[in-house]
């Protein structure tokens, strides 16, 4: 039986590494791209609020779901090896379902966006589902994870125009080649000649 105490909570926080918003943000400058140019300005605020939603759901499953996929490699990195599922003070089941509830609650607020939204939310959570498992035999990670963190965009466009113009999908393709540059930097962090 869970006992939901502050400690719990606490590593719930940090699972979903809601302690380090910058994931976060890397996630909705895309969003906020493709909202704002589908809405050549403001974008209605209803859709702004629920990808707003949407991101901060989304983020948090990928990091359950990245940390349960990374969970035998992460005792051997410093960086990591204190995070909660890898010290066990949270177990595999349990980030697995943190993971699956995140996400089916993601998908219940793209409801009011109707089916074109709620259909692109179909292949949005597979790729951030499936991310963490690439990087053990996917040659560029990155790349991958440019994809499922653009796939907002014309996410963003169906949802404020009802389809995705070629200079969406241009931008998209600009935000998997930024992804790819920021995230091969971070990923030399953990590089064990790095001081």
């Amino acid at each position: 039986m869970l006992v939901f105490n502050k400690a719990r909570l606490r590593d719930y926080y940090l699972l979903l590494r809601l302690d380090k918003p910058i994931g976060i943000l890397l996630l909705m400058w895309p969003t906020l791209w493709g909202l704002w140019m589908a809405a050549e300005g403001m974008p209605p605020w209803h859709v702004l609020l629920i990808f707003v939603a949407g991101v901060v759901l989304m983020r948090s499953a990928g990091c359950a779901i990245n940390d349960y996929a990374d969970r035998d490699i992460d005792l051997h990195v410093e960086r990591t090896r204190n995070r909660p599922l890898t010290s066990g003070r949270i177990g595999e089941k349990e980030a697995l379902l943190l993971a699956a509830g995140l996400a089916i609650l993601a998908l219940l607020i793209t409801l009011p966006l109707g089916w074109p939204v709620i259909l692109m939310s179909i292949p949005a959570a597979f790729l951030a589902g499936s991310y963490p498992f690439t990087k053990r035999f996917f040659p560029m990670p990155q790349a991958y994870l440019g994809i499922a963190f653009g796939f907002s965009i014309p996410m963003a466009f169906v949802a404020v125009q009802g389809s995705v113009p070629l200079h969406a999908w241009l931008v998209f393709a600009a935000n998997v080649f930024w992804t790819v540059a920021y995230d091969t930097e971070y990923a030399l962090v953990d590089k064990p000649d790095d001081l």
